[in-house]
């Protein structure tokens, strides 16, 4: 099987290049530092490495409170993250600047995972949620290298994807020095698959502080929203505007719809599709004030989520009117921001089930359940502050995983690895 696996990506190599050339002509970033994708990360010589993987802006949203506990605490380390997307990447700077490393973690095939590792040389590795890299680990463990899947969730969709591989699998987890799981479910789908030395440690997210600016953004925000009852559609994602703008479009007049989608890359498409809706639309990126009779405001910005929940008085979290699994709704709850989530939320499952249970949040079927939600609650100011302190709550009830995590690595920096393979 690992046979298999490494002729594939051996196979795979020269299309993974022409993708990055078809996503270059829109994200020009895609065409920048390929030879990271090849194993040439930067090379540290001085100090040992710590390297945190992050694949997405999610995953390095998520792991901004563990980047800065690992630097307070190991403050003779050099802290390496990695990522896959330039977007990911972009983010990682936009919290770190120049407190960490960046580079793109090599495509999974053994002679690139090898370069990257010899140049590299971690002292330990975390790999953030579900990235698994059966090349990359076993390369890790036949030199010694503790890894740790931190963070980790696997829904049960994703659990009959890899079970599909199971051998693969199987060897890729045991490979690993330990997983720190979000919740008890994700620790008994990994074990189900293979892995040992499964830790519940809870979900970093719920860690994870505001930027030092959002109190300044959010006021800017609300100075453009001129008193209006904002209802934002946060982290929307392909296919769902249009089931929004159709849902929500003949609102009353004091309602502002709050557009903001999840990718970057899909902010012109978002904006074309307004021009053709509501020619009078505005948009972040151009500093327009929303006029009397604006239907909708783009939120076409990076790294201004936190201060657009805090500004509105309720919330749709995206990906979850589709079958997309859905986004993290933490971000509202932590920001007292009243949450309606779609049925589909596999992907912060735990989290939304909890939130739903706690009052901080609630389910709706369809694009005209929200409709109704939306209305009854803008009715309602009373519900919604129960709402938002619920939200409040939930997530002080919830925080620590930063820490727990911190004492396996702790522990994995404290004990030899075992040489030779599993």
């Amino acid at each position: 099987m690992r046979a298999l696996y490494s002729l594939a990506w051996l196979l795979a190599l020269p299309w993974a290049f022409l993708y990055l050339l078809w996503r270059g002509r829109r994200q020009p970033a895609y065409l920048r530092h390929w030879g990271e994708r090849l194993g040439f990360a930067p090379r540290v010589r001085a100090r040992p490495v710590i390297w945190i993987h992050a694949v997405s802006v999610g995953e390095t949203r998520a792991a901004a409170p563990l980047v800065r506990a690992l630097l307070r605490r190991y403050p003779d380390h050099v802290v390496l993250l990695t990522h896959a997307t330039p977007t990911g990447r972009a983010t990682g700077h936009e919290l770190f600047a120049d407190s960490v490393l960046h580079a793109y973690l090599p495509y999974d095939f053994a002679p690139l995972v090898a370069l990257f590792l010899r140049r590299v040389r971690p002292e330990l590795g975390l790999v953030m949620e579900t990235e698994i890299w059966p090349a990359l680990f076993r390369a890790c463990q036949r030199r010694d290298i503790h890894v740790l899947l931190v963070n980790a969730r696997l829904s049960e969709r994703s659990a009959r994807g890899y079970r599909r591989f199971a051998g693969l699998t199987r060897g890729a987890l045991r490979d690993l020095h330990a997983i720190a799981a979000q919740g008890e479910a994700d620790a008994v789908r990994l074990q189900a698959l293979g892995a040992r030395d499964v830790a519940v440690t809870g979900n970093v997210k719920f860690d994870v502080t505001p930027p030092a600016d959002t109190v300044a953004k959010t006021d800017a925000l609300r100075r453009l929203f001129t008193g209006r009852f904002v209802f934002l559609c946060a982290s929307t994602r392909e296919g769902e505007e249009v089931l929004l703008l159709d849902a929500l479009w003949d609102l009353p007049a004091d309602v502002l719809l709050v557009l903001v989608p999840r990718h970057p890359q899909r902010f012109e498409t978002v904006a074309e599709l307004l021009r053709h809706r509501d020619p009078h639309y505005a948009r972040r990126s151009t500093g327009q004030m929303p006029a009397a009779d604006t239907r909708v405001f783009l939120g076409d910005s990076m790294g201004e989520m936190a201060a657009y929940y805090a500004a509105a008085q309720l919330c749709y979290v995206g990906g979850s009117l589709l079958p997309l699994g859905g986004q993290n709704m933490i971000e509202a709850a932590a920001a007292g921001c009243p949450a309606l989530l779609g049925p589909h939320t596999w992907n912060f499952q735990d989290a939304a089930e909890q939130a739903v249970a706690r009052g901080a949040a609630r389910r709706v079927a369809d694009g005209a359940a929200l409709r109704a939600a939306l209305l009854q609650l803008r009715q309602d100011p009373a519900a919604r502050q129960g709402m938002a302190a619920a939200g409040l709550a939930f997530t002080a009830a919830n925080r620590g995983a930063t820490e727990r995590i911190l004492a396996l690595v702790d522990a994995a920096r404290a004990r030899p690895a075992p040489p030779g393979t599993t």
